[in-house]
C-alpha cells in the first residue's frame, strides 16, 4: 500500500529574473509560500540592468529610466530602505531640431507653456492648449490605470469578484463625467498623429508628445490606436503630457538589486545561470522545471517571467492542446527596437540648449516631426531598418555621477533608444548590419549636437537579435508583445488567457506579455501574485 505522494519542496518556481519577476516573487515570499527564482544569465533584473562599458565607465545596457514604477511596488516592497534612490529632473523632454530650435517639456505644465510664449517659437494657441491637454491626458490615464490594476474578467465563467470588479471600472468610468467619458471612447482607436493635431499647430511639438504613442511599437504615428499608447504610457505615474523622466541612482540595475534585496528578505531563493528548458506537467497542470543541467525542480506551480511566446514553447504541446501553439504564434512581437550606448570624452554641445546644461538632464528626443517619424517607420515595412532613426536620448551620468566615477574627468555616457530597426531584415541579418545602423545613430546625434561624432571613445549597439538571443524577448520585442488595442485587457496576451493563467493548470504569466503590459512599471507581477494568492487560498 503506497502512502501520500511527497510534497514537492517548492510552492511556487519563477522562471526569469526579470523587474516582473521579481516584484512577483517578493509578494509570493511575503505571503509565506517557498518560492525560488530561476535565471539563465548570470544577473538579475533583465531589461532593469547596469553594466560596464569601458573601464571606470557604467551604462544602463537597455531601459534607461524607471519612472513608470509603480508607487504601490516601491511601498509595499519598502524598496526604499533597500537602497533604491530616485532622481526626476525638472526638465523631462528637451526636443532639438537640426534647424537650432528645441521644444522643452518640463514637469509643471503651467511654466512648460509659460516658456512656449517666452520662447516666441510656437504659436500663442499651442501655449494656451498645452495645460489643458496635460490636464486632459492625466484624466484619462487615470482611468486606464484603474483598469491596468484590475485583472481582466473571466469571459467563460464571470465570478463575484469579475462583477465587483466591473462595478470599481464602471464607477471609474462615470467619474470621467460626460465629456470624460465620450473623450476616451473616441481617442482610444486613434492615431497619435491626430490626437495631437486637434490641440496643436507646431509640427515639432506635435512630434515630441506624439513619440510616447509610438515608442517601442511597430506602429508610426499615423497607425490607428497609438493614441491609446500614448494614454497608457502616462497612466499610474505623473507623466501627462510630457511622461515620466526619473532615473535610479547606479543606473537602472540599482532596481534591480533593490528588487532583489526585497525578494530575499522576503524569504524567496534565486539561482542565477539556471537556464529553464522545459514546463513540466502532469494532469493538465505545471509541477514544475527541468533545467539546461538535466535537473528537475519540482514545485506547486510556476509562474513565468519570460514572454507568452515563450512561455508556451517550454511545455508540451500535448498537454497545451492542439490549437493553442497556433494561437500564441499569432501574438505580435515585431521588435523594431535597437539601444546604442556611448561613452563621450566630454559633455556634446547641442546649439538648441543654448549652453543651459539643465535642458540635458531629461529624455532628449530627436523625433523632429510627424512625417519623419512616419518615414522611418516605413522603412521597417519592407525590412530595412531607417537611414534616419527616431531616437530618445539620455545622459544619465549628469545626474548620477557614479556611472562615469571610474573614468576621467569630463566624460559621460549616453544612452540611446533607436527606433525603427525591425528584427527580421530583408538583407542580410543584424551580425553584418549593425555597425551600419551604430553609425546611422551617430549621423542623427550629430544633425543636433555637431561634433558629438569625435568624442564618441566607446560605442555598443544591441539589435532586435540581440534582445532575442540575450534577453529571450521573442522577435526582439522589448515589451514581449505590441501594444496595440487587439493586445491590451482581455486580449493580452490572448482571450480567454489574460487572468495571469496561461494554458495550463498552476502555470501563470506574470512578465510585460501579461495586462496591463510592458514597461518598468512592475503591473503585470503585482497583479499576478495577487491572483496567484487567490488561487492558493481556494485550493487549500
Amino acid at each position: 500500500m503506497s502512502g501520500p505522494r511527497p510534497q514537492p519542496a517548492w510552492d511556487l518556481v519563477v522562471i526569469g529574473a526579470g523587474h516582473n519577476a521579481l516584484v512577483a516573487a517578493a509578494y509570493l515570499a511575503r505571503a509565506g509560500l517557498r518560492t525560488l527564482v530561476l535565471d539563465r544569465r548570470e544577473r538579475v533584473g533583465g531589461a532593469i540592468d547596469t553594466t560596464k562599458l569601458a573601464k571606470g565607465i557604467r551604462v544602463p545596457t537597455l531601459a534607461h529610466t524607471v519612472g513608470r514604477l509603480r508607487p504601490s511596488v516601491q511601498k509595499d516592497l519598502d524598496l526604499k530602505r533597500h537602497g533604491l534612490s530616485l532622481v526626476a529632473p525638472d526638465v523631462r523632454v528637451f526636443a532639438p531640431s537640426p534647424d537650432g530650435s528645441a521644444i522643452m517639456l518640463l514637469a509643471d505644465a503651467e511654466k512648460t507653456a509659460v516658456g512656449f510664449r517666452i520662447g516666441g517659437e510656437l504659436r500663442a494657441r499651442d501655449a494656451e492648449a498645452y495645460a489643458p491637454f496635460d490636464k486632459r491626458i492625466r484624466k484619462l490615464g487615470r482611468f486606464l490605470d484603474t483598469i491596468g490594476r484590475s485583472t481582466p474578467p473571466d469571459i467563460e465563467s464571470p465570478s463575484l469578484g469579475d462583477a465587483l470588479s466591473a462595478l470599481r471600472l464602471g464607477s471609474s468610468f462615470k467619474a470621467l463625467g460626460r465629456d470624460g467619458s465620450r473623450t476616451i471612447l473616441r481617442v482610444l482607436p486613434m492615431a497619435v498623429a491626430d490626437l495631437v493635431a486637434e490641440s496643436f499647430e507646431s509640427d515639432a511639438l506635435r512630434a515630441a508628445l506624439a513619440w510616447r504613442g509610438v515608442r517601442f511599437g511597430a506602429v508610426g504615428p499615423w497607425s490607428a490606436g497609438t493614441a491609446a499608447m500614448l494614454l497608457m504610457d502616462g497612466a499610474g505615474n505623473d507623466g501627462g503630457a510630457a511622461g515620466e523622466t526619473v532615473f535610479a541612482r547606479g543606473g537602472p540595475g540599482a532596481l534591480a538589486a533593490a528588487l532583489l534585496a526585497a525578494a530575499y528578505e522576503a524569504g524567496a531563493d534565486v539561482r542565477t545561470g539556471a537556464e529553464v528548458v522545459r514546463i513540466t506537467s502532469r494532469d493538465g497542470a505545471a509541477t514544475g522545471v527541468v533545467l539546461a543541467s538535466g535537473e528537475e525542480i519540482k514545485a506547486r506551480g510556476v509562474v513565468s517571467g519570460a514572454d507568452p511566446k515563450r512561455t508556451l514553447g517550454l511545455t508540451d504541446p500535448v498537454a497545451l492542446g492542439p490549437s493553442m501553439g497556433w494561437r500564441a504564434g499569432n501574438i505580435r512581437t515585431p521588435g523594431v527596437v535597437a539601444k546604442v550606448n556611448l561613452a563621450l570624452k566630454r559633455l556634446p554641445t547641442f546649439p538648441a540648449a543654448a549652453g543651459d546644461e539643465a535642458a540635458l538632464r531629461g529624455r532628449i528626443v530627436v523625433a523632429p516631426t510627424i512625417d519623419q517619424m512616419e518615414r522611418a517607420f516605413d522603412a521597417t515595412k519592407y525590412g530595412r531598418w531607417s537611414e534616419q532613426p527616431m531616437l530618445e536620448a539620455t545622459i544619465p551620468s549628469l545626474t548620477d555621477p557614479s556611472l562615469v566615477e571610474g573614468a576621467k574627468d569630463g566624460v559621460h555616457v549616453m544612452s540611446v533608444i533607436a527606433q525603427y530597426a525591425p528584427s527580421a531584415l530583408r538583407d542580410g541579418d543584424w551580425s553584418t548590419n549593425a555597425d551600419a545602423f551604430g553609425d546611422a545613430v551617430v549621423n542623427v546625434l550629430e544633425s543636433v549636437a555637431p561634433g558629438i561624432r569625435r568624442l564618441v571613445s566607446h560605442r555598443q549597439v544591441i539589435t532586435p537579435a540581440d534582445l532575442e538571443r540575450d534577453y529571450g524577448m521573442s522577435g526582439g520585442h522589448p515589451l514581449h508583445a505590441e501594444a496595440g488595442l487587439d493586445q491590451f485587457f482581455i486580449w493580452r496576451p490572448l482571450l480567454g488567457h489574460a487572468r495571469y493563467r496561461l494554458g495550463l493548470q498552476r502555470l501563470y504569466l506574470c512578465g510585460s506579455g501579461a495586462h496591463p503590459g510592458g514597461g518598468v512599471t512592475g503591473g503585470p507581477g503585482q497583479n499576478a501574485a495577487r491572483e496567484i494568492l487567490a488561487d492558493l487560498r481556494r485550493r487549500n
